[in-house]
């Protein structure tokens, strides 16, 4: 196991993740989080804190060390084309499962499930890209 490149490849993810939810969810679609019930959501008055961003590190640092163990039985020809499968099969077992839960047991907005779902079946793929190509075969 790579532990460098584990930690490279978490922050470059982590990176990625905070870009990308800023623009989507803090910007683009933010009106989502404006579906009733809104008063499942706690107040924000600007981004998300410092625990916020150290314990997306850290999951994303699980998330590549994943990768490192699984990488070997990803399908795929290419350490892109296997990033990509990557991301999809963590989408498929964890955001799904997730979203359907949320989505049956929670009083959230409709919207917002589907919302995270086909945000998640975006981003994960690309997380899973940028490991595979910091981590490498």
């Amino acid at each position: 196991m790579k532990r460098g490149k584990i930690l490279i490849a978490a922050l470059a993810v982590s990176l990625f993740g905070a870009i990308f939810s800023g623009v989507t969810c803090g910007w683009l679609f933010n009106w989502v989080y404006k579906l009733e019930p809104t008063n499942v959501w706690k107040p924000m008055d600007g981004p998300p804190g410092l625990v916020f961003y150290i314990g997306g590190f850290l999951l994303n640092i699980v998330l590549a060390v994943v990768y490192s163990l699984l990488q070997k039985g990803v399908p795929g020809e290419s350490k892109l084309t296997k990033g990509i499968i990557f991301g999809l099969c963590v989408w498929a077992v964890g955001i799904l499962p997730g979203m359907f839960s949320t989505y049956s047991f929670m009083t959230m907005a409709a919207g917002a499930v589907i919302y995270w779902t086909i945000l998640g079946l975006v981003e994960m793929p690309i997380k899973g890209l940028i490991i595979a190509v910091i981590y490498g075969e």
